[in-house]
């Protein structure tokens, strides 16, 4: 596959007679394609839509019956603002407007937030109070209890599980604030 912006006749002739040969044509880009993140992969390239976006606190929704406090929700907006650049499956504890644990690049989000908590642990850090972002949605309910075992108090997320209802329950279950973002952060 050769994709250029343009192709003379003469090119698309000489490649026509090449077996397992396409020419596509796309036009002139400019000095950059904004938006876009090319990754290698093996046997080609993958071409995806950049990640761009960020909430502000007016477009976020809290599906919890506990509402969080102003600082769990400032804090909640500064660990999911980390949690944009940090490697899926990414975890981020913060407090009081710091980063206190990082986990990720996990096949679970349990995992990831264990290392975030063992993170925090080693540097001294108490991980009580804090708020957790996960760059995506949780798909059962182990990421809440896992959070509340280490005494996280509020949880920012995408939502959009197939099981958001059991999630809530368990945020719920255990006091945690829970604020849906319905914008994903994945970072691979």
């Amino acid at each position: 596959m050769i994709i250029a912006p343009s192709a003379s006749e003469e090119a698309l002739k000489i490649t026509a007679a090449k077996q397992n040969v396409r020419v596509l044509t796309c036009g002139q880009w400019g000095e950059r394609v904004p938006g876009l993140d090319v990754k290698r992969v093996n046997g080609g390239l993958l071409v995806q839509d950049r990640d761009l976006g960020m909430v502000g606190a007016e477009e976020l929704r809290v599906v919890t019956k506990r509402q969080p406090t102003e600082q769990e929700l400032r804090d909640a907006l500064f660990c999911w603002k980390v949690a944009k650049f940090v490697k899926s499956n990414a975890i981020v504890y913060a407090k009081e407007n710091m980063t206190i644990g990082v986990g990720a690049g996990q096949m679970s989000r349990v995992y990831s937030a264990k290392i975030a908590g063992i993170k925090a642990a080693d540097e001294g850090l108490e991980v009580k109070g804090s708020a957790m972002a996960s760059d995506a949605f949780f798909p059962f309910r182990d990421g809440i209890d896992a959070a509340a075992a280490v005494g996280v108090s509020c949880v920012i997320q995408p939502g959009g599980s197939i099981r958001d209802d059991e999630v809530i329950a368990a945020a719920d279950e255990h006091g945690i604030a829970m604020i849906f973002t319905d914008m994903r952060h994945f970072r691979h």
